[in-house]
C-alpha cells in the first residue's frame, strides 16, 4: 500500500462531524492544508500508537476554545477520509500522521463554525433544499420525503443530521468566501498582464469542436495489476493512432478500439464549445492542439482520456440580447403583507391601463430605491443579471409594452421593455474571465493564510 505526503492525504479529509451518514448520501466534504510541522509533532507525541475503535474509550482529544472534540469524532473522521481514499484509487493508512492531519482538519472546521455563529451567517434554505434534491434524484428518488423516509428507515434522524450537515457546510464556504474575496486584490493592471500572457488564451470566444473518449478501467484503480493498467493503455494508444487519421469515422474508430476490452469506451464526438466552459485541465489541453492533432493519452483516477480537436471556429465577438427595462416594485416585508402588496400592484396596473405614464409611476410609489429615482429605469438587462422570475417575463413582454403583475422573492413587478439589442461584450467577457482565472491562482494561498491566522489565535490544546 503506498503511504502519500501530509499535503496529498490532505485533499480527504473529511470535515463532518455526522460522518457515521452512509458515503453515497453524504455532502461533499471541505478539505484543508495539513497542519504545521510543530502541531503536527505534538499531535503524534499525544496520539502514541494507532487510534482505532479497538483501543480508544471516548473522551476528549482536543479543547477548542470554549469547545470540545471528542476520540469518537476523530475516528469517524479518520474512517470517512480513508474510504474516500480508496474510493479515489489512493488509498491511506491509519498512522499517526494521517491522526495529526485529520484532527487539524477537524479543529479548523470547529474554528469556522464559531466564526459562522459570531457573524451570523445563514446560508440560502432554498439552496439546502435544492442540494438535498440534488442528492435525493442521484439515489433515484423523487422527492425530499422519499429521502427522508428512506435515511430514518435506516438510521432515525440520519435525515435531520444530513441536512445539518449541509447547512454547516454551506455556511462555512459561505464563510471562507467572505474572507479570501477580502483578501484578493485584483487590479486592471493585474488583468492587463493576465490578457497578455499565453495562458489567456483559453479566454478567447473561438469554438473548438472535439472528440473525447475515455478508457474506463477494469477495477478500482488501487486494485488493478501493472497487466490491467498496460492493457487500458495499450486501448488508449490504439484509439490515438487511429484519431490521428484525416476524416477518421469516430464510431468505427473507437468500435475498432474496443476489441476484447471487458468495459466499454466512453464518449465520442462533444460538438462544438468555448475553452473556456470546459474544466481547465481539458481546456489547456484542447486550446494547445492543431487542428486534427490528438493529445497523449491522459491517465485519471477514472480512466485513460484521447482527445482530439476536430475542427475550430474562429470569433472575436461575443453578442449577447440585452433588454432596456423600467420596473416598478411593491416590497413585501414585515410592514406590508403579501396580500396588501398585491393589492397595490393591482391598482397601479389598472392606472397603466388607463393611460398614466410609468416613469412617473415608478418614480412616485416603487420601493426599488435603486431605480425609483430614474422612473423605475434598469438600463441595459443582460440574460442571468436578474432572478429567473423576472427575467423570464421580460423576455416575454414585448418592446414598448409593459407586463401584468408578478411575484419574485422581493415582491410584486410590473416590468417595461424599451427596447433590445444584441451587445457586443468581448471585451468585457474576457477582463471578467481574467479576473476569475486570477482569483482561482491567488485563492488557495489566501484561504491557507487566513486558516493559518485563525488557528493561531485561537486556544488549541491537544490531549493525550
Amino acid at each position: 500500500m503506498r503511504v502519500f505526503s501530509l499535503r496529498q492525504t490532505s485533499r480527504f479529509v473529511l470535515l463532518s462531524m455526522s460522518a457515521s451518514l452512509v458515503l453515497t448520501l453524504s455532502a461533499q466534504a471541505a478539505t484543508v492544508k495539513p497542519a504545521t510541522a510543530q502541531a503536527a509533532t505534538t499531535a503524534e507525541q499525544s496520539s502514541g500508537n494507532r487510534l482505532t475503535p479497538a483501543n480508544s474509550t471516548d473522551g476528549i482529544i482536543a479543547l477548542v476554545n470554549e469547545n470540545a472534540i471528542l476520540k469518537s469524532d476523530l475516528i469517524d473522521a479518520i474512517t470517512q477520509t480513508q474510504a474516500r481514499a480508496q474510493a479515489a484509487g489512493e488509498p491511506i493508512e491509519n498512522s499517526p500522521q494521517l491522526q495529526s492531519e485529520v484532527l487539524n482538519a477537524l479543529i479548523l472546521r470547529e474554528l469556522q463554525l464559531s466564526m459562522v455563529k459570531r457573524v451570523g451567517l445563514n446560508p440560502d434554505e432554498a439552496a439546502i433544499n435544492q442540494r438535498l434534491g440534488q442528492i435525493a434524484q442521484s439515489e433515484g428518488l423523487s422527492s425530499l420525503s422519499e429521502l427522508q423516509q428512506r435515511l430514518d428507515a435506516a438510521q432515525p434522524g440520519s435525515y435531520a443530521a444530513l441536512r445539518a450537515q449541509l447547512i454547516e457546510e454551506a455556511s462555512i464556504q459561505a464563510l471562507q468566501q467572505r474572507q479570501i474575496s477580502s483578501r484578493v486584490r485584483i487590479s486592471e493592471q493585474d488583468i492587463d498582464a493576465f490578457l497578455a500572457s499565453p495562458e489567456a488564451k483559453r479566454l478567447n470566444q473561438s469554438e473548438y469542436q472535439t472528440i473525447h473518449v475515455r478508457v474506463p478501467y477494469i477495477d478500482d484503480y488501487s486494485r488493478l495489476s501493472d497487466a490491467q493498467r498496460q492493457e487500458a493503455l495499450q486501448v488508449a494508444q490504439n484509439l490515438r493512432d487511429r484519431l490521428l487519421e484525416p476524416n477518421v469515422n469516430v464510431a468505427e474508430a473507437v468500435a475498432a478500439s474496443q476489441g476484447n476490452y471487458p468495459i466499454p469506451l466512453q464518449g465520442g464526438d462533444m460538438g462544438f464549445h468555448q475553452a473556456a466552459s470546459l474544466p481547465t485541465e481539458l481546456s489547456s489541453e484542447i486550446t494547445k492542439l492543431e487542428v486534427g492533432a490528438v493529445s497523449a493519452p491522459l491517465v485519471t483516477p477514472e480512466g485513460i482520456d484521447i482527445i482530439k480537436l476536430a475542427d475550430k471556429k474562429e470569433s472575436d465577438k461575443m453578442l449577447v440580447p440585452q433588454w432596456h427595462t423600467r420596473h416598478i416594485l411593491v416590497k413585501v416585508d414585515e410592514l406590508q403583507t403579501d396580500a396588501l402588496a398585491e393589492q397595490k400592484i393591482n391598482d397601479l396596473y389598472g392606472q397603466l391601463r388607463n393611460g398614466a405614464d410609468f416613469a412617473d409611476l415608478a418614480s412616485t410609489y416603487s420601493d426599488d430605491p435603486g431605480s425609483a429615482g430614474r422612473g423605475g429605469d434598469l438600463d441595459w438587462v443582460s440574460e442571468s443579471d436578474m432572478v429567473a422570475p423576472f427575467e423570464a417575463v421580460m423576455k416575454n413582454t414585448t418592446v414598448g409594452d409593459y407586463s401584468a403583475p408578478f411575484k419574485t422573492q422581493f415582491g410584486w413587478h410590473i416590468l417595461e421593455v424599451e427596447g433590445k439589442r444584441e451587445q457586443d461584450v468581448s471585451e468585457q467577457y474576457r477582463r471578467n474571465m481574467a479576473r476569475q482565472a486570477l482569483y482561482q491562482r491567488l485563492a488557495p494561498q489566501a484561504k491557507e493564510d487566513w486558516l493559518q491566522e485563525l488557528r493561531a489565535g485561537a486556544y488549541i490544546q491537544v490531549l493525550g
